[in-house]
């Protein structure tokens, strides 16, 4: 527990960089060091970025993807046998610390060992491991995931791509039904990808089975499409051009049936349909939850790009001065020393760390998964859902915090030079890669309000509407424990029901876990009132959902606050109290991150009870109180992120300390 404000100033607290940078990262400090070491080298992509021509930036973009591939950083979580590393986590770590440079470079990473190396990984037995992972992984075969339809984007169930047997020849016949089945937003379909990963509707014998992936050849040596393909340019972007995104559309392409990625299913060549898991919807569900590493990977690119906009604009404040103080004859003051300053970036940079250590959670929860530590189906779809939500919380995040740093440093961020106009162009889309962040939002909801029962797992929203309909309201609220976490916030109080006007406990994270607890569970327990009575009344399920879908995203959001920071306590927690200073300092963020919280949605916990008036005020002022307190080691907290000064770039803001 932190310590309660007093009349006595606090002492002034010290942050050890280096100790605090190890902690940051973890268990793979080894990894993310070494990538921050290599991304100097590649410093003026960034400026290439902003002076070369499309066509000729998508090149070198590439060549800097085959060139990191060569150092290994790429391929960390392929097998060992195909020139991997054998630990997805220690992949993560590497991705995560290539946010740091340019992120066209980032994403073509991702489309290439991510997506595309990780769906034949994933998705595929040992023949195609054998087939394709090695020039996969040294970069000799580029691909692509051809997913996405323009037609069709987060409702993959629907795609319009047709994949036929024929037993004839013992092939699929790969087709696009209608210009909207066409292949779309496909990064490196434009200019590189020689084969594609591709979801199509897989029919046998007149029958369909649902979603299922191929390889596809596009491609010849020389880089011209194959027959049957068509492929267009996407063309310029909000940002990311150094990305060949594109359209292919697909006119009776045969393949053979061991183009099929068979580890879930597979045809026989006699043309009989196998697969070890009847349902059709577990089926599907089973194999796009083995893609959940992208979710992962793109959560914790937005962590990385908020590091940097918060490095910049931290610094800035600590070195521009704007108007006379009044305390000292001709002196103008620091921004960084305005509380309005402060309580534009500190807020943000509590949210930072906090999303940080939840990423680490997560990618911890994903290395055991695979790895095949915990491997069963519960644990898969708690991660589905913990990777979906985070994915939202922080890519959302670095929207909203890239643009107030960029805001914070006036019109010197508003110069390409100092890297905001490439951060907010380039990350702006992390909002709806992998999924559309309120799409991922309701695929959490439905984990709530199923409780994660398999028996649930392959309903679809209609679905859920008619579970919960069939529940008694009764059973739904026992399950929420509304009024035992009411209980809990009490009790989290040192005076309990006595200090439920005054500004004592303030601090406790006992208190800021039952308030989110709370929060949480009351949601969930509204929606599934909603669900049953609009059901009760006669209405049409879909219209049911479309009619509490706000209330479906409101609980999914507070879940997922709530796991960000139990994950933020925990890490407090574990940190040793040797350490000192740096856990106190730590133990301040997590404060600021959660009151922070708390005083954003204080409109909703007063309207429930949970708040009084006094109460809301209280927690105004020690935010502020805790931003002040931050303020002396705001230049270390930014430091500790790593970001290597060159990939900084700002000249003109980030010069030395004050």
């Amino acid at each position: 527990m932190a310590e309660e404000t007093t009349a006595t100033a606090p002492p002034e607290l010290t942050v050890d960089v280096p100790a605090l940078t190890a902690l940051l990262d973890g268990r793979y400090a080894d990894v993310r060091r070494t990538v921050r070491e290599l991304l100097p080298t590649y410093a003026c992509v960034l400026e290439d970025a902003e002076t070369m021509p499309r066509e000729e930036f998508r090149e070198r973009v590439k060549d800097v993807v085959l060139e990191i591939a060569g150092t290994g950083a790429a391929g960390m979580g392929f097998p060992k046998e195909y020139g991997g590393g054998g630990d997805i986590g220690a992949s993560i770590a590497a991705f995560e610390s290539l946010a740091y440079g340019d992120l066209s470079v980032l994403v073509k990473v991702g489309v290439q060992f991510g997506l595309f190396g990780g769906a034949i990984l994933q998705l595929g037995t040992q023949r195609h491991h054998d087939a394709y992972l090695a020039d996969v992984v040294s970069g000799r075969l580029l691909g692509c995931f051809a997913m996405t339809e323009t037609g069709h984007g987060s409702n993959v169930q629907a795609l319009g791509t047709v994949a036929a047997y024929d037993p004839t020849t013992s092939e699929f016949v790969v087709t696009t039904t209608s210009e909207e089945a066409g292949k779309d937003y496909i990064g490196n379909a434009a200019r590189h990808a020689r084969v594609a990963v591709v979801f199509a509707q897989l029919e046998v014998a007149g029958e369909g089975h649902g979603v299922h992936a191929l390889v596809v050849p596009l491609r010849d040596e020389d880089g011209a499409p194959l027959p049957g393909v068509r492929i267009e340019d996407d063309g310029a972007k909000m940002g990311l051009n150094g990305v060949d995104n594109g359209r292919i559309w697909f006119d009776g392409v045969r393949v053979p049936r061991e183009a099929l990625l068979n580890r879930f299913a597979d045809v026989t060549e006699d043309g009989t349909y196998v697969s070890e898991i009847e349902s059709p919807g577990r089926r599907f569900f089973t194999m796009l939850g083995t893609l959940v590493q992208g979710r992962v990977s793109v959560g914790a690119a937005g962590v990385s790009a908020s590091k940097s906009a918060l490095t910049i604009a931290v610094r800035y404040g600590l070195q521009r001065r704007q108007f006379e103080t009044g305390n000292e004859a001709g002196a103008e003051q620091l921004l960084l020393d305005y509380g309005l300053h402060q309580r534009r970036l500190f807020p943000r940079l509590a949210r930072t760390y906090a999303l940080h250590f939840a990423q680490e959670v997560l990618a911890g929860e994903l290395h055991d998964v695979f790895s095949g530590i915990r491997d069963d189906e519960e644990t898969r779809r708690l991660l589905e859902s913990r990777a979906a939500g985070t994915k939202a919380l922080a890519t959302w995040h670095a929207t909203d915090t890239i643009q107030e740093c960029r805001e914070a440093c006036g019109g010197a961020g508003y110069l390409a030079v100092n890297r905001f106009a490439a951060l907010k162009a380039d990350t702006d889309v992390f909002t709806t890669f992998e999924g559309d962040n309120h799409v991922l939002l309701q695929l959490v909801g439905k984990g709530l309000l199923t409780d994660y029962a398999s028996d649930f797992s392959d309903l679809d929203q209609l679905g859920m509407v008619r579970f919960v309909a069939g529940l008694a309201v009764e059973t739904v609220l026992e399950r929420t424990r509304v009024h035992r976490l009411f209980e809990q916030i009490r009790d989290a109080l040192p005076g309990g029901s006595d200090d439920w006007h005054t500004d004592s406990g303030l601090r406790d994270p006992n208190y800021h876990l039952a308030m989110y607890r709370f929060r949480e569970e009351h949601l969930i327990g509204g929606v599934a009132r909603r669900l049953k009575r609009g059901v009760d009344a006669g209405l049409n399920p879909g219209e049911v959902f479309s009619r509490v879908q706000d209330h479906v995203i409101a609980a999914a959001r507070a879940h997922v606050e709530r796991l960000v920071l139990e994950a933020f306590v925990a890490k407090v927690a574990s940190v040793p109290e040797e350490y000192g200073d740096l856990r106190l300092v730590l133990n301040l963020l997590c404060d600021l991150h959660a009151l922070s919280g708390i005083e954003a949605d204080r409109a909703w916990f007063i309207e429930h009870g949970r708040l009084t008036i006094q109460r809301s005020k209280a927690i105004t002022r020690e935010v502020a109180d805790l931003c002040r307190r931050v303020r002396p080691v705001a230049r270390e907290l930014v430091d500790a992120f790593a970001v290597p000064e060159a990939l900084l770039r700002a000249p003109a803001l980030i010069g030395g300390r004050p």
